[in-house]
């Protein structure tokens, strides 16, 4: 039973509320019925987007792992078992779907958000980027052209970089970035 319905929404609701959502977003909202379902839809925009920068460089390292599941524990005040799958499927799905999906659901979080929560995720990719000690070109890349997605000025991805500005690789060369998978 969903959660809609379970409160008594019709069907109908449910429906146009979902309508617009990507496969991916789908998927992660499934897996979080037990969420009101506007929630569900933001933890999961919120959750892939991390997964897409945290992945610009080929590769998710344990530790940009753990900082999603401790960010989505903190802002979505999810319990760490939901936080943990959120995490492992939008991983999942950004990596089997990252080339169609990314600029989708960025759009979709971006009409789904405030300015302030968009800021907030922001920060929040450059805090998961720079869990690993290390916030590759590829990263850096990556996340502005997320904060062009989601409507910022340049000023304001260099403002939110300026808060790991010692862990830049390109600034850094003692800074060895992770090494790709073969």
């Amino acid at each position: 039973m969903s959660i809609l319905r379970f409160l008594g929404l019709p069907d109908s609701q449910e429906r146009e509320d979902a309508s617009d959502d990507t496969e991916t977003v789908r998927r992660i909202v499934a897996e979080l019925e037990r969420l009101e379902p506007a929630k569900a839809r933001y933890v999961a925009g919120f959750a892939y987007v991390l997964s897409r920068a945290a992945a610009a460089d080929l590769r998710i390292s344990d530790e940009e792992t753990e900082k999603m599941v401790q960010i989505l524990q903190q802002l979505g005040h999810l319990p760490e078992e939901q936080a943990v799958l959120v995490v492992a499927i939008a991983k999942s799905r950004s990596r089997l779907f990252g080339g169609t999906e990314d600029f989708l659901v960025t759009r979709q979080f971006r009409e789904i958000s405030t300015v302030d929560e968009r800021r907030e995720l922001l920060d929040c990719l450059f805090a998961v980027s720079a869990a690993d000690s290390s916030v590759s070109s590829a990263e850096e890349a990556q996340i502005r052209q997320i904060a062009s997605e989601l409507g910022f000025e340049h000023k304001d991805y260099i403002r939110a970089r300026q808060g790991y500005a010692s862990h830049r690789s390109v600034l850094n060369p003692s800074r060895k970035p992770p090494e790709t998978p073969d």
